[in-house]
């Protein structure tokens, strides 16, 4: 019998971790999915003679403390969706290192944008940033508001990542029985720069045939989603940021072209994850893209 991946949420009692246990509860009972709440103790440390070392460990008190807030979670989850697989597990050691390991075995990780201990100017939180780059699994980072019957928002550039996102985008987007509004942009040269035959037209309509290209196998795949396809000359964040006004879910790759190899997340994925008005799914380039 083949083994559920659950989806796991990154739970600290923050205002924004309740809005990504709301999301991610509903999205595990539209998927018949097991739903794990998991806080982790992130420990202050001080030097020692060879490494840094703990200054405190969590006592049995701090423990039943983050049991109980954990039970709450997810009583009050259970209170609306009363279906839902939800169970908790408290981790010992930083978040986002916890986090990580939990995604190996997790269809989705869902976070909030901040947490506790952040700065109120800080648009998100380190934890999120360090889990949207490094998870084994899909990270939703649950942002503005979620419009459960829009499209579903996806930027494609033709790199692994944009097209491991694509899949999950179309995979998304059938599941919710909603459109899929997948976008394709660039920025265009400065003008001096441009070469006296170009035409902006031209260029719209070539990216477009490509867009087109990339959709025909999972239109044949997926006949009942509506599928738009669009090409706009214009800085792909600002694009992508536009768009999730009216989004349920924003997906896009964890580095699109031109990207340096060291940067495990581009400027595209990180504009978004800062500025997006509804969640951002970030996919690594580490999940299929199983084109069909």
């Amino acid at each position: 019998m083949a083994v559920i991946r659950p989806v796991v949420v990154g739970y600290d009692g923050s205002s924004s971790a309740d809005a990504a246990v709301s999301w991610a509860v509903a999205e595990a009972v539209r998927t018949a999915t097991p739903v794990v709440l998991a806080f982790a103790f992130e420990w202050p440390t001080g030097t020692g003679p060879l490494a840094p070392v703990p200054t405190s460990w969590p006592n049995a008190a701090s423990r039943r403390d983050a049991e109980t807030m954990l039970r709450v979670a997810a009583a009050e989850a259970a209170e609306t969706h009363p279906d839902a697989d939800i169970s908790t597990v408290v981790l010992d050691g930083p978040a986002a290192l916890r986090l990580r390991e939990k995604s190996r075995d997790a269809a989705l990780l869902v976070v909030g944008n901040r947490g506790h201990g952040g700065f109120a100017d800080l648009l998100l939180g380190s934890t999120s940033v360090a889990v949207s780059a490094h998870a084994h699994c899909p990270v939703v980072v649950v942002r503005g508001a979620a419009h459960p019957t829009a499209s579903v928002v996806v930027g494609v550039d033709g790199s692994e990542p944009s097209l491991a996102a694509l899949r999950f985008a179309v995979e998304q987007a059938a599941s919710r029985l909603v459109p899929l509004r997948v976008l394709r942009a660039w920025h265009p040269p400065a003008q001096r720069w441009q070469p006296p035959a170009f035409d902006p037209r031209e260029i719209v309509a070539a990216e477009r045939a490509l867009l087109d290209d990339e959709l025909t196998g999972w239109r044949e795949k997926y006949p009942e989603v509506t599928m738009t396809a669009e090409a706009v000359g214009d800085n792909p964040g600002r694009v992508l940021v536009d768009a999730s006004r009216t989004a349920s879910l924003v997906v896009v790759g964890s580095r699109g072209r031109g990207g340096f190899t060291g940067l495990l997340l581009g400027s595209v994925s990180q504009q978004l994850l800062h500025h997006s008005h509804s969640p951002v799914a970030v996919i690594r380039d580490t999940i299929p893209a199983d084109v069909p």
